[in-house]
C-alpha cells in the first residue's frame, strides 16, 4: 500500500507540474501590442500605428499661468484632429511628436525589448489611445502666448520624420510657428546614446561605458523672436497625463507590487508620492525653487526637470476625461519687442538608472523607489552592482551577494542554529514530559521551563538572530524587484530573464526542497497541529513562488543551501558533543 501511495503522489505531482507548464505557456507572456509590424515608411522600424493623432485634444489639457486662474477651470474646446504626426528615432528612442501641441505622444525604448522573445518590439511609455493614455505636454501660455482657451497652437516642420544618422551626436528637431508679429520655434535636442566602440552583444547587455543614460533625456526648448510692435510676455507649462489603466511593465503575478502613480519634489519632501488615490482626493499645488515632477511604474519613470533656478508651480489635476495630470508652470518671460527670449525643461523617458537621475536632479534617484528600507537597500544595491562590474553577470552576481550577507551575519545565523540543535537534543525529553503530563497544559509548560532552564537553552534564541536579519532580507528583494538592470538579464542554461518567473519553474521547486530539508534539521514542534502546519510549508511557499521573478528565487535557494550547510555542521557538532557527554 506505501509503494502505492507514492506512486500515487508522484504521478499526481507530474500530473500537476505539466498542468502549470501548459498554463503559463499559453497564458503567462504579456500580451504584444495590437500592432507590431507596422513601420514608418520613412524611418525604418518606427511604429506607425495611425499615421496621424488618435484622439481630440482635451478640454482642460492647459493649465493656468502662475497670474492666471486657477488650475483646470479655463475651458478649452476641443480640437479636431491634429496632421499627421512628426516621427522621431534615435539610437535609443524611437517617438512622435503631434503638431497640435507640439506634444509627445508616442515613445517606445529599442534598447529595452517589451518581451525578450521578440527583441524587435521595444517596450512602449507613451501612447494615445492604443493601449493606453500616456503622454508628455509642454507650452506656451498667457495674454499673447500661442496655447490659447480656444485650444493648442499648431506647429510645422519642415519634415516628417528624423533620424539621427551614423557619427551624428546631436539631433535637433524644429517645429515652427508664426501669431501675431511673434516667431516661435520649439525644439527638441537629441544626444547620441550608444558607444559605437562597443559590440551589438556589450550595447544590449548594458555594459558599463556602452549605453549613455543622458540619450533617455531631451531638451525640449522655446524660443521666441518677439517682432511684433509689443512686449510679449508667458508661461511655459510641462506636464505628464496618464489614465488609470495597469502597469505594462511589471513582472509579477499581482501586477501591483511596485508604485505607479506621481511623484514630485517639494521642499519639505526631495521625494513625494502623489498616487491616483490622492490626485482623486484633491489637486497639489506648491510653489518650489526647481524641482521636477514625474510619473513612476514598474523599472522606467518619465519625469519634467525644470532649470533648477526657476522658480515653478508644480500642480497636479484630474481633467474631465478621467486622466491624471503631474506639472509645472514655469515663471513668467518677458520679451521685449524686438527682442529675443528662450526658456527649456528637460525631459526623461526612460529606466530607472538611479547614478543617472541623481545627477539630473537632487531626489530624483528616489523614484527607484525600495520602500521604507532604503537606507539599507541603497548599499546592497551599491555592492550588487560592483560584483556585477567584476564577474558581468547579475545571476552569479546574486549568488556571490547572497554569500557575502550570509558571512556577515554568521555569527547571528550560528547562535540560531546552535539553540535549535539543543532543541533537537532535548526533543526526547520533551516527548517523556508530554507523556508524562498528558493534557495538563499547566504542568506540562512548568515542566519545559525547568528542561530549558537546566540545560541552558532559550526558547527564543532561535527566533530573535533571525528577526534581526529579517530587515536585510526585505530590503535585498525590493533590490532585485525594483531594479532595472535585472529585467531580461540572463543567468544560465533556462533562465534567460531575471526579472521574471522561472519559466519551467525549475528553481521555486528547488527552493521547496531546500526548505524541506532544513526542517528536517529543525526540532519537532511538541505541538502536532504546529507540526502538521510546518510540513505544509514548504509546498505552499513552493506555490508562491512559482510566479515571483528567478532572481528572487534564486537568492532564497542559495540562502536556504548557506543555511543548511552551516545548520548541518553546527546540528552533528553539537549532537556528538551530547552523546560524548552521556557517554
Amino acid at each position: 500500500m506505501d509503494i502505492q501511495r507514492s506512486i500515487l503522489i508522484v504521478a499526481l505531482a507530474i500530473v500537476s507540474y505539466m498542468m502549470v507548464l501548459q498554463w503559463n505557456q499559453d497564458y503567462g507572456q504579456a500580451a504584444l501590442p495590437t500592432e507590431t509590424a507596422a513601420v514608418s515608411s520613412s524611418v525604418p522600424g518606427l511604429p506607425d500605428t495611425t499615421g496621424t493623432a488618435s484622439t481630440a485634444v482635451s478640454s482642460d489639457d492647459i493649465p493656468s499661468a502662475a497670474t492666471a486662474v486657477e488650475p483646470g477651470s479655463i475651458s478649452v474646446a476641443p480640437k479636431a484632429v491634429s496632421d499627421q504626426l512628426i516621427r522621431v528615432k534615435t539610437d535609443v528612442l524611437e517617438l512622435a511628436i503631434d503638431p497640435r501641441g507640439g506634444d509627445v505622444v508616442q515613445l517606445r525604448l529599442p534598447q529595452y525589448p517589451r518581451r525578450q522573445d521578440r527583441p524587435d518590439v521595444p517596450f512602449q511609455l507613451f501612447d494615445n489611445g492604443g493601449e493606453r493614455v500616456y503622454l508628455a505636454q509642454s507650452g506656451l501660455i498667457g495674454s499673447n502666448a500661442p496655447d490659447k482657451s480656444s485650444g493648442r497652437a499648431l506647429w510645422s516642420s519642415d519634415k516628417q520624420s528624423y533620424e539621427m544618422a551614423e557619427g551624428q551626436d546631436q539631433l535637433q528637431v524644429d517645429l515652427k510657428l508664426s501669431e501675431d508679429g511673434v516667431n516661435y520655434i520649439k525644439r527638441f535636442t537629441f544626444i547620441r546614446g550608444l558607444n559605437p566602440q562597443c559590440s551589438e552583444k556589450e550595447q544590449q547587455q548594458k555594459k558599463p561605458g556602452c549605453v549613455d543614460p543622458a540619450a533617455y533625456q531631451l531638451t525640449v526648448s522655446y524660443l521666441i523672436d518677439n517682432q511684433s510692435g509689443k512686449a510679449w510676455s508667458g508661461n511655459m507649462f510641462a506636464q505628464l497625463k496618464r489614465d488609470g489603466s495597469d502597469d505594462p511593465s511589471s513582472t509579477t503575478a499581482t501586477g501591483t507590487a511596485t508604485y505607479l502613480g506621481g511623484a514630485l519634489w517639494t521642499t519639505e519632501e526631495p521625494y513625494k508620492k502623489v498616487s491616483m488615490k490622492d490626485i482623486d482626493k484633491q489637486a497639489f499645488k506648491e510653489t518650489v525653487q526647481g524641482g521636477w515632477v514625474a510619473w513612476l511604474q514598474h523599472y522606467f519613470v518619465t519625469a519634467w526637470i525644470p532649470s533648477k533656478d526657476s522658480t515653478n508651480q508644480i500642480q497636479t489635476r484630474k481633467d474631465s476625461q478621467g486622466n491624471y495630470i503631474v506639472g509645472f508652470t514655469g515663471p513668467a518671460i518677458q520679451v521685449a519687442a524686438g527682442a529675443q527670449g528662450e526658456t527649456s525643461a528637460v525631459l526623461y523617458a526612460g529606466p530607472k538608472l538611479q547614478g543617472h537621475l541623481k545627477t539630473l536632479s537632487p531626489g530624483l534617484e528616489l523614484t527607484v523607489d525600495y520602500g521604507i528600507l532604503w537606507f539599507l537597500a541603497q548599499p546592497i544595491f551599491w555592492l550588487l552592482e560592483v560584483i556585477h562590474n567584476l564577474l558581468g553577470n547579475w545571476g552569479w552576481s546574486i549568488i556571490f551577494l547572497t554569500l557575502i550577507i550570509k558571512l556577515i551575519f554568521f555569527p547571528l545565523s550560528a547562535a540560531s542554529y546552535k539553540s535549535m540543535a539543543r532543541m533537537r537534543a532535548v526533543a526526547p525529553k520533551l516527548a517523556q514530559l508530554k507523556e508524562q503530563h498528558g493534557d495538563d497544559r499547566q504542568k506540562m509548560s512548568q515542566a519545559m521551563m525547568e528542561l530549558y532552564k537546566k540545560e541552558k537553552i532559550n526558547p527564543l534564541g532561535g527566533c530573535l538572530p533571525i528577526l534581526v536579519q529579517m530587515p536585510v532580507f526585505l530590503a535585498l528583494y525590493w533590490v532585485l524587484l525594483e531594479s532595472v538592470e535585472m529585467r531580461q538579464a540572463p543567468w544560465l542554461l533556462w533562465i534567460t530573464d531575471l526579472a521574471i518567473k522561472d519559466p519551467f519553474f525549475i528553481l521555486p521547486i528547488i527552493m521547496g526542497a531546500t526548505m524541506f530539508i532544513q526542517q528536517q534539521l529543525n526540532p519537532t514542534p511538541p505541538d502536532p497541529m504546529q507540526a502538521k502546519v510546518l510540513k505544509l510549508m514548504p509546498i505552499i511557499f513552493t506555490f508562491f513562488f512559482l510566479w515571483f521573478p528567478a532572481g528572487l528565487v534564486l537568492y532564497w535557494v542559495v540562502n536556504n543551501m548557506l543555511s543548511i550547510a552551516q545548520q548541518w555542521y553546527i546540528t552533528r557538532k553539537i549532537e556528538a558533543a551530547t552523546k560524548a557527554a552521556e557517554a
